[in-house]
């Protein structure tokens, strides 16, 4: 049996996922405080609307709680293979185990890789994983109107725009509006061949 194994701050772990460029991992409590540093960067703040500092102990009480039996949560480390380094998190922040919906959560918390398609890349994982190995039936993303690269990788991966929520958040003293998109399993089967992330 040929298993990759990556280091990750000197802990081995296996790849959970496996991408052209990426690898979802495990997330690593080695890494919380990488972790947290990428929450509190001003530009991930914006996007995400952390509006309190997290620290690595949010963090850690956030992965005990995914290892639930049937997680509500369910996260990975984003590791660049090129650069044997985590870059950043990805993840269901929501599954609704009974209706077989999950709401997924995006962040490459390491700017000098901002603008490279690996948000896209790791969507293409996570929706891979959602709907042939979760069985799930749709999957929902949620971010802000400004945010523009977010929505732009929920369109390329063929995500629709279900709903705007006019003036839903409070955002550097404007209210801004919040748009959720949706794809459902059967729209995936369709399109998933036209990207080559595998």
């Amino acid at each position: 049996m040929n298993e990759k194994v990556i280091e990750i701050t000197e802990v081995k772990q296996y790849p959970f996922i496996e991408g052209k460029n990426l690898t979802l991992c495990a997330p690593n409590k080695d890494n919380l405080n990488l972790y947290a540093s990428w929450d509190n960067h001003p530009d991930a703040r914006k996007y995400a609307r952390n509006v309190f500092p997290t620290t690595a102990g949010d963090l850690k009480k956030y992965l005990e709680r995914g290892q639930e039996r049937a997680p509500r949560e369910i996260g990975f480390e984003i590791w660049h293979k090129a650069d044997c380094k985590p870059i950043g998190f990805i993840g269901f922040n929501f599954v609704n185990w009974a209706d077989r919906m999950g709401n997924i959560g995006l962040n490459i918390g390491d700017p000098s890789y901002w603008k490279k398609d690996l948000g896209m890349e790791a969507t293409y994982l996570i929706l891979e994983y959602a709907f042939n190995e979760l069985n799930l039936f749709k999957i929902t993303a949620d971010m802000y109107e400004m945010n523009t690269p977010s929505w732009k990788i929920c369109e390329k991966v063929g995500m629709k725009r279900e709903l705007t929520y006019m003036k839903q958040a409070y955002v550097k003293g404007n209210y801004v509006d919040t748009y959720q998109y949706c794809l459902f399993k059967e729209d995936w089967e369709k399109q998933r061949q036209k990207f080559e992330f595998k």
